[in-house]
């Protein structure tokens, strides 16, 4: 938990956090829904991944961070990226984004601060809108995006099978 003493900053990620983003990807692929991603990555295989997501751009790669009390060492306690919508280039203005955080990160607002540094970052960019599918139930991630101004679109009925079942995804639009 953030104390007085610790500061949570939120810049750009960095190759060096690669190890550290995938253990907090891996932890959703292997306990929830939220991805529909069925095998962990090693942090070979989601170097990709990062190196898809410049420090400028309409791909980006937000990480943030805590650091201890000496100021030396940083905990990586979530990231929140945008990334490429669809593959045509008709969607090249549209951005899918997503907000990932580490298993005992929840609640201290480290998702609101990460949306708000993805956002501001994005507000130069030519970006017409942004969306972001959710797999119900996530009350926290739904009340998150309405907060950054995302409305309910429409829900796809069990478009993904994880855990021997089907779940559906709710997509959020939000206009930038």
């Amino acid at each position: 938990m953030p104390s007085e003493r610790t500061a949570v900053q939120v810049r750009p990620g960095a190759e060096s956090d690669l190890e550290a983003l995938t253990d907090i990807y891996n932890h959703y692929v292997r306990e929830t829904p939220i991805t529909f991603d069925t095998e962990v990555f090693t942090p070979e295989e989601r170097r990709p991944w990062l190196l898809s997501h410049p420090e400028d751009g309409p791909h980006r790669l937000m990480v943030a961070v805590r650091a201890d009390s000496s100021g030396n060492s940083q905990e990586i306690l979530g990231y929140a990226t945008s990334s490429a919508f669809r593959p045509k280039p008709a969607y090249t203005t549209s951005v899918e984004v997503s907000v990932y955080l580490a298993p005992h990160a929840g609640g201290l607002g480290i998702g609101t601060l990460l949306y708000k540094t993805l956002f501001e970052a994005l507000a130069g960019e030519d970006v017409h809108r942004a969306y972001a599918g959710i797999v119900p139930p996530n009350d926290a991630s739904a009340r998150l995006h309405e907060r950054f101004g995302f409305r309910h679109v429409g829900t796809y009925r069990e478009v993904g099978r994880k855990f021997g079942r089907y779940w559906d995804v709710a997509w959020y639009e939000k206009r930038l």
